[in-house]
């Protein structure tokens, strides 16, 4: 008489379970992805504003796996505008900002204090085609629950009402992107 016995199961044989009756699927839980528009290392964007278009390329000199909470963060920013009807008129930058707000996918923190350059010329920094603008803003600590920071970004323009006129007509135009937080080796 040969006997086997069968070690290491725990359930029963599933023709003991009544009819009708499922065995549980085990799930899987998947994190929701980051958000991440410098995945890339840059990318570019195109705002109107009225008549104006600002071409805005965006980028980090601080590898993407260095975005950790505690790092000082650097966006550059470089612009350049071009405007239709181009009757000769030129497009001046008045005010570029910029305000981070720290989160998760699902909750925001209190957000940094706005950065902004204001031109310190009249009527503002010209930004026409060939002229272009360039800044760096920096965005310091943030929580260190943070997985990603939002930043949003405006820009108020000065357009010559006519070629040789100084009264100017305001445009505005905003942006917003998301960056991802890398996990830091104490957070890991």
């Amino acid at each position: 008489m040969l006997a086997v016995t069968l070690a290491g199961c725990d359930s029963p044989p599933p023709w003991t379970e009544p009819t009708g009756a499922t065995t549980p699927t085990p799930t899987a839980t998947v994190a929701a992805p980051i958000p991440n528009d410098l995945s890339a290392g840059s990318t570019e964007r195109v705002l109107t504003a009225g008549a104006v278009t600002a071409t805005i390329d965006y980028w980090s000199t601080l590898m993407m796996d260095r975005w950790t909470a505690g790092a000082l963060k650097p966006v550059s920013v470089s612009m350049m505008t071009t405007i239709v009807p181009d009757d000769g008129q030129k497009v001046y930058l008045q005010k570029a900002s910029m305000i981070a707000i720290p989160g998760t996918v699902s909750q925001t923190f209190d957000a940094l204090p706005a950065q902004v350059d204001q031109s310190t010329v009249a009527p503002g920094y010209l930004v026409l085609d060939p002229y272009s603008y360039s800044q760096t803003f920096n965005i310091g600590a943030v929580p260190a629950e943070a997985t990603l920071v939002t930043l949003q970004f405006t820009y108020d323009f000065l357009v010559q009402t006519t070629p040789t006129s100084t009264e100017y007509a305001k445009q505005s135009a905003s942006d917003t992107m998301t960056i991802a937080i890398a996990p830091s080796a104490a957070t890991e």
